[in-house]
């Protein structure tokens, strides 16, 4: 890019490098902290600073509070997600045109933890009725009726969209509940995990959910009134079981 270049991220970490001119102690001290332990991720730190170096004159960094609903932050976190567990898989690294955010025909399928039978009918009916070629299932993979949507999502051969509203939200379920849940995130076309806090986790799930009302085009509420209530107010189109 020439001429002036405003970066916006959501690290600390990286603005505060370049504002707090961090950069400076690291050459000096041949590549080591503060604390004198080398620096993480020098191979990376390494060129971008020598970038920046060459036109310091010409960039600023701007720190932004990151899943706070700011567009372009939000598809730069999904498509870095999305190259991540693309490059853990051994595949190619996604491009903005072969992982696009929004995606269209997304639905999000949600709702209660306990589901009776006729509530599972109908999930499967719903399921059954999207188009493999087109339609995606959204799930932030809970129990119940998310985890079930994801499995049901599988079978009928539908893409799945995860997002989780903290890292490693299973890890204290019972054995088959976290067998489940692995097997439905490794089958995850997109996974998003935001960076709420495990020790709030209503405020997290408030969070999760905002993220994805904005990310459907319309959504599947199971046994939750009040959630498909509040979706309605916020013009999501719902269908509520």
């Amino acid at each position: 890019i020439e001429g002036a270049v405003t970066v916006f991220s959501d690290s600390t970490y990286v603005v505060r490098c370049f504002n707090d001119r961090w950069y400076e102690g690291w050459l000096k001290r041949g590549w080591k902290g503060s604390a004198n332990k080398p620096v993480a991720n020098r191979d990376l730190w390494e060129p971008l600073i020598d970038l920046y170096l060459e036109r310091r004159q010409e960039i600023t960094f701007v720190w932004i509070k990151g899943h706070a609903g700011n567009r372009m932050n939000e598809i730069a976190d999904q498509l870095a997600v999305a190259a991540a567990a693309q490059i853990r898989t051994g595949g190619p690294a996604p491009s903005p045109t072969t992982v696009p955010w929004p995606i269209p025909h997304t639905v999000w399928v949600t709702g209660a933890a306990t589901l009776d039978d006729e509530q599972r009918a109908l999930l499967e009916r719903s399921i059954l009725g999207l188009d493999p070629g087109t339609d995606v299932v959204l799930t932030g993979l809970r129990r119940g009726a998310e985890l079930l949507a994801a499995e049901l999502a599988v079978q009928a051969g539908v893409a799945i969209a995860v997002v989780l509203p903290f890292a490693a939200p299973a890890s204290s379920w019972p054995e088959d509940d976290r067998t489940r849940f692995d097997a439905a995130l490794g089958a995850a076309e997109w996974v998003v995990t935001l960076d709420g806090d495990p020790t709030k986790p209503s405020t997290a799930i408030t969070a999760r959910n905002d993220w994805a009302a904005a990310a459907a085009v319309g959504a599947v509420v199971l046994g939750d009134p009040a959630l498909a209530s509040w979706l309605d107010d916020r013009g999501v189109g719902t269908v509520s079981l």
